[in-house]
C-alpha cells in the first residue's frame, strides 16, 4: 500500500480519536470550513445529529453528557457559528458536565482578510473551558 494511500487527513484523525474516546453522536451544523470532519463522521460509526442552531448543538451535547456521563460533542463551523456554542459550553462547565466543542477556524492564508469570520476562539473560551488547543501548523497535519 502507498503512503498516499495510507495518510489520513485531519478530519479523519479527529473522528478516529473520537470513536476511541466511544462517542456516540455528534450535535451540529456543517459548513464550508468543517464539511471534511462532516464528511469523515458519515464514514463512521458516530451520528450526526444536524440541529437549527449551533447553541443547540451545545445544549444537546451538555444534556447527552449529563444523562450518560460520557462526553457529548458539539461542532460548528467558525466565526459566529463558534461563537454561538458558547452559551451551551458555559452551561456545561457550571454544571460540570462533560463537553467537547470542535469548531472550525479560517485557513492561515486567510486571516484578517474576512475579518467577520476570524475570531480568536482560544481566548474567547478560556473563561469557560478546562481545555483548549488550536492546530496552527497545516504542514503538520494533512487537510
Amino acid at each position: 500500500m502507498s503512503a498516499q494511500a495510507t495518510q489520513r487527513t485531519a478530519a479523519q484523525l479527529i473522528v478516529q480519536a473520537l470513536e476511541a474516546e466511544g462517542v456516540e453522536y455528534v450535535f451540529g451544523i456543517p459548513g464550508e470550513e468543517n464539511i471534511h470532519f462532516v464528511d469523515a463522521l458519515n464514514d463512521s460509526s458516530i451520528r450526526y445529529v444536524l440541529v437549527r442552531h449551533e447553541q443547540g448543538a451545545a445544549f444537546m451535547a451538555e444534556i447527552y453528557g449529563r444523562l450518560t456521563g460520557k462526553a457529548g460533542v458539539a461542532s460548528a463551523t467558525l466565526g459566529p457559528g463558534a461563537i454561538n456554542l458558547q452559551l451551551g459550553v458555559a452551561d456545561a462547565t457550571t454544571n460540570s458536565t462533560p463537553v467537547v466543542a470542535i469548531t472550525a477556524q479560517v485557513g492561515l492564508d486567510r486571516i484578517y482578510k474576512e475579518s467577520h469570520q476570524v475570531v480568536d476562539l482560544v481566548s474567547l473560551f478560556r473563561p469557560i473551558r478546562s481545555g483548549r488547543s488550536w492546530r496552527r501548523r497545516r504542514r503538520r497535519c494533512p487537510s
